[in-house]
């Protein structure tokens, strides 16, 4: 399992371009999934950085979180707000493990408290998900070509130029 720490020290920049793009857009990304019928489904969602992890948590009941429960592949991509992709975007693919440990859930309600005031603090979670990160890209533009960074576990970063 590559967790959230991991993947920032075998893959800083892609790390970087991700953590930058996610704060600018309020925390916002797009997360793919597989419907039931094997079709793709895209969702907003607002991952967080947690103790070393990736979580992807959010409203209970919601169909992004049964595709998940079906089948634990993802795609989860920063919301792109500027076509020319001036400032990049980044991709993270990986699959979900469900942590069930209450204590985790806990200490997580409580940071996401402090952090923004929202309280689900002693509200029980019906899915908390972590991500293990299996690859990952961003694309930044450069002039009149593309840098995209792909990342592998284990194998660090490389740059392939398009022009």
């Amino acid at each position: 399992m590559t967790t959230w720490s991991q993947f920032t020290e075998e893959a800083p920049h892609i790390s970087a371009v991700f953590t930058r793009r996610h704060k600018a857009t309020g925390n916002l990304c797009m997360l793919a999934t597989l419907r039931a019928d094997g079709a793709p489904r895209i969702s907003p969602i607002e991952p967080r950085i947690f103790e070393g992890m990736l979580v992807l948590a959010g409203m209970p009941n919601t169909t992004k979180f049964k595709d998940l429960g079906r089948d634990p592949r993802f795609c989860l991509h920063t919301a792109t707000v500027d076509t020319q992709v001036g400032d990049g975007d980044a991709k993270l693919f990986g699959t979900v493990t469900d942590v069930t440990d209450r204590e985790v859930h806990a200490r997580f309600a409580q940071d996401l408290f402090e952090e923004n005031g929202f309280d689900i603090r002693g509200q029980e979670f019906d899915h908390f998900y972590v991500a293990d990160l299996s690859s990952a890209s961003t694309v930044e533009v450069d002039g009149d070509h593309l840098n995209i960074t792909i990342w592998k576990p284990g194998k660090g970063e490389r740059v392939v130029n398009k022009h």
